[in-house]
C-alpha cells in the first residue's frame, strides 16, 4: 500500500510539473527526499511521463491530426514548407533529432551525476534569469502562421538542454519560443507538440531497457504513477495554456528561483543530501 501511495505522489508530481515550466525532475527529486523516499531514478521518471505523453496527445489530437493530414499533402505535391502543418510537422520531427543525440551521449551523466542537487538548483535559478529576459525582450507576437524553419530548429534545439536536471523541457522551449518571438500561449503550443516524439521515444526506450527491473519489481507503482501523471498533466495542460493567453511568466520565474535557493539552503545545512 505504501508504494501505491508513493506512486500517486510521483504521479501527481509529474503531471503537475511536466508542463507547467518548473522542471519535474526537480520536484521528483526533492519532495520524495524530504519525505525521505529514496530517488526513483531517471528510468522511472521516464516511463510516467508516458502517461503525460499520452495526455498531450488526447489534448491535441485535432492538431496532431491536421499535422498528419497536412504532411500527407505535401507528399502528393513535394511542397512541404508552404503548407503549414507540414512545416510544423518536419519541424517537430527535426526538433527532436538534438535531444536524442545528446541524450544518448550523456546517458550515463544525465542519470547519474546530473541529478545532483547542487545541478538542479543551479538549472533552476540560471533558465529562471533566461526566461525573465525573454519575457521582457521578446515581442510575443508570432503564431503558428509565422513560424519558421529556423524558430523551430532554434527551439529544437534548445529542448536538448532540458537533459539537464532541473532545467525543465517546457521551461527552455518556452524560453526559446519567446526569444523567437512567438506569442506565450503559441509558445507553449508548440512545446507541448515538441515533447510528443521525445517524452515517447525516451519512455519506451527506458521501458525496454529496464524492463525487467521496472516490470517485475515496481509493475503496480509504475502503472498507478503513469495513469495519475496522465490525468493531472491534462489539466496541466489545459491551465498553462488559458494562463499564458493572459498572463505572463513571472510567476514561474519566482518560484524557480524560490525552489533553487530553498534547495541550496537545504543542502548548507544538511537537511538534504546532494546524491540520495
Amino acid at each position: 500500500m505504501d508504494e501505491i501511495l508513493k506512486a500517486v505522489v510521483y504521479g501527481i508530481i509529474q503531471g503537475l510539473t511536466e508542463f507547467i515550466p518548473v522542471s519535474s525532475t526537480a520536484h521528483l527529486r526533492v519532495i520524495p527526499a524530504l519525505l525521505g523516499w529514496n530517488d526513483v531514478g531517471a528510468a522511472y521518471t521516464a516511463v510516467i511521463q508516458i502517461g503525460t505523453l499520452i495526455a498531450t496527445l488526447i489534448y491535441f489530437k485535432k492538431d496532431i491530426s491536421s499535422l498528419i493530414k497536412g504532411f500527407l499533402e505535401a507528399l502528393k505535391n513535394r511542397d512541404f514548407l508552404t503548407n503549414n502543418n507540414s512545416r510544423l510537422f518536419i519541424l517537430i520531427i527535426a526538433g527532436t533529432i538534438p535531444i536524442g543525440i545528446c541524450g544518448l551521449l550523456f546517458k550515463r551523466f544525465i542519470e547519474g551525476g546530473a541529478r545532483g542537487l547542487y545541478v538542479i538548483s543551479a538549472a533552476l535559478i540560471l533558465l529562471a534569469i533566461v526566461l525573465f529576459i525573454a519575457e521582457k525582450f521578446g515581442k510575443k507576437e508570432k503564431d503558428f502562421s509565422h513560424l519558421t524553419v529556423k524558430d523551430g530548429l532554434i527551439i529544437g534545439l534548445a529542448q536538448a538542454l532540458a537533459l539537464i536536471p532541473g532545467s525543465s523541457r517546457s521551461g527552455v522551449t518556452i524560453t526559446a519560443g519567446l526569444f523567437r518571438n512567438l506569442k506565450r500561449d503559441v509558445a507553449a503550443r508548440y512545446s507541448f507538440l515538441l515533447s510528443i516524439p521525445a517524452i515517447g521515444l525516451s519512455g519506451l526506450y527506458e521501458l525496454y531497457k529496464e524492463r525487467d527491473v521496472l516490470l517485475n519489481e515496481s509493475f503496480a507503482s509504475l502503472i498507478v504513477a503513469t495513469v495519475v501523471s496522465g490525468i493531472v498533466g491534462y489539466l496541466s495542460i489545459s491551465f498553462l495554456i488559458n494562463y499564458l493567453k493572459t498572463k505572463t511568466n513571472f510567476v514561474f520565474i519566482i518560484y524557480r528561483i524560490i525552489l533553487g535557493v530553498i534547495i541550496l539552503i537545504l543542502l548548507f545545512t544538511g537537511v538534504l543530501q546532494n546524491m540520495q
